[in-house]
């Protein structure tokens, strides 16, 4: 079963890209390290308050693919640093 998931967030303390790539490769990297996940930037990589990451799990039955994105996604919410503003989610 494969989890695919599409998130939105704004980083309302990012003042430059620098600041927001910053911040995005943070969190990026520690998700990719707790989770079975693969995580990417895949939207508004120019704009510097907004971001939309793709999130990918893959595992041999829906449950454990569903939790682990609970999981990744709960984790990613937690960041004091960004809001999320649209979560979309896809079985494959």
């Amino acid at each position: 079963m494969i989890v695919y998931a599409e998130i939105e967030f704004i980083i309302q303390t990012a003042h430059s890209l620098k600041e927001k790539r910053a911040v995005l490769q943070r969190m990026i990297t520690r998700t990719k390290q707790k989770f079975n996940v693969s995580i990417a930037e895949i939207d508004h990589q120019d704009v510097w308050q907004r971001t939309r990451l793709a999130v990918v799990t893959v595992s041999s039955s829906k449950e454990a693919a569903d939790r682990e994105m609970n999981h990744a996604v709960h984790y990613l919410q937690s960041n004091p640093e960004w809001e999320m503003l649209d979560i979309w989610r896809e079985y494959l």
